[in-house]
């Protein structure tokens, strides 16, 4: 089962993927594009390039596990593709942002206490 707790890795995926893609063929996208290894256990975030389509790969320590999300209306945004890197690390609240059609591109976080 997937759980979006704070302790793991986000990967999100700037370029468009196909969405036909399932299991094996987004861990191919994964060592090969976002150069990362997909059963490390961190989650990766993968957007159509119509930014109708949303899917999480996740593997939970005897196979993967697989979050796939249309939107009936509207569009996921995570900024310019053709100008940034193929992949970015963000953080389990800009996923629940991207997730609730919030943009993250030009919010401002407040300074909050963290315990490292």
């Amino acid at each position: 089962m997937i759980g979006l707790s704070a302790n793991l890795q986000y990967y999100l995926c700037c370029k468009p993927v196909d969405m036909r893609n399932g299991f094996d063929g987004l861990a191919g996208v994964v060592r090969n594009i976002l150069k990362q290894d997909p059963v490390s256990g961190s989650v990766f975030i993968f957007i159509n390039r119509t930014g109708t389509h949303i899917k999480l790969l996740f593997w939970d320590g005897d196979g993967f596990a697989l979050f796939y999300k249309r939107l009936e209306r509207g569009r996921y945004s995570i900024g310019d593709q053709d100008k940034i890197p193929p992949s970015r690390l963000i953080t389990r609240e800009e996923l629940m942002m991207i997730l609730e059609g919030l943009s993250f591109k030009n919010l401002k976080r407040k300074k909050r206490f963290k315990i490292s």
